[in-house]
């Protein structure tokens, strides 16, 4: 039987453990033997879906998707008005009146649908994230499906199912470029326009939002997501391997481990040979002690080099 502080040191362990299953690790994910690293889609994606079936007023549902960490808080923006912190699949439906307000100056938050998320301090619900090969559904099938529970809404339980397709040209990111590039265009077209742009060209699109059928109620999201990264053959593909530490990287990488191997083993020959203390304990002490004097003598050299254009100094020959 263990004891109470073997239990109390296992703890910190056992929760950590815990907190790695109610996530993702985008760098890292083995599916059946195959490696998959979709860190490169880290970030807040978005995609819109206009609605005009309730006139007279229009709806815009925005859903926004974080596949490797909680959506951010949006600056300038109400708690109220978008979902709360922990939040991974987010959908904010907004109304406005065309007739009265053609250019959507006046937009209010109908619905915060928070779908799925780790919610262990509000609600107790985790993200309890499942990944599975496409290929489980079809056989001609490339990529990932990813499931996302823990959200809330209406009594009813949330969950967000992303099915990551592989397209060799495409990373993923469309969307997000082509918004910074219509933010840095200063034309007056209409905002409606935009949307229907964005969402033509996004890798991210959305499939459908309802209940489905079973014991208990949950409502499901249903997205697609082309990208290269789902793509089963791309962890073994030479981009994949150029995407990695280059040389560069590595040389620095050794050489600092390398100064600070030769600094350790110096000090603790000189500890243990000489019984040395303090500066005396670096190898070749005396020059580390003098390198701020000698880096002041090289500046100053330098510096009367480059003002003085190599003068002599006022003296002339004899």
């Amino acid at each position: 039987m263990k004891s109470p502080a073997t239990i109390l040191l296992s703890l910190p362990l056992l929760l950590a453990q815990l907190s790695a299953a109610a996530s993702i690790d985008c760098e890292n994910i083995v599916v059946d033997g195959k490696k998959f690293d979709i860190s490169k889609l880290a970030g807040r994606h978005a995609i819109t879906v206009h609605d005009t079936s309730r006139p007279p007023a229009e709806y815009n549902t925005t859903w926004s998707i974080d596949l490797c960490a909680p959506l951010k808080k949006i600056d300038g923006v109400l708690d109220a008005d978008q979902c709360p912190m922990g939040t991974r699949v987010c959908g904010v439906v907004e109304s406005w009146n065309p007739v009265d307000d053609p250019k959507k100056k006046h937009v209010e938050v109908e619905n915060v649908i928070p779908v799925a998320g780790n919610f262990d301090s509000s609600t107790g619900k985790s993200l309890d994230p499942k990944v599975t090969r496409l290929k489980a559904q079809d056989v001609n099938a490339n990529g990932l499906q990813i499931e996302l529970n823990g959200g809330y809404y209406h009594k009813n339980k949330q969950r967000a199912v992303i099915q990551l397709q592989c397209d060799p040209d495409r990373t993923g990111n469309e969307a997000r470029r082509l918004k910074r590039a219509e933010e840095d265009d200063d034309n007056d077209e209409e905002e409606e326009d935009g949307d229907n742009e964005q969402n033509s060209t996004s890798s991210l699109s959305f499939v459908s939002y309802g209940p489905v059928e079973g014991k208990e109620k949950i409502e499901v999201a249903r997205f697609n997501w082309k990208t290269k990264y789902a793509c089963e053959d791309y962890a073994d593909s030479d981009e994949a391997k150029q995407a990695g530490w280059g040389f560069f990287t590595w040389f620095i990488l050794i050489t600092f481990l390398g100064i600070a191997a030769y600094l350790i083993f110096g000090s603790w020959l000189n500890y243990n040979r000489y019984g040395a203390r303090g500066w005396d304990l670096l190898p070749h002490g005396d020059t580390i002690r003098d390198i701020p004097y000698l880096f002041k003598d090289f500046s100053r050299k330098v510096v009367d080099t480059v003002s003085g254009g190599g003068s002599r100094g006022g003296y002339s020959a004899v």
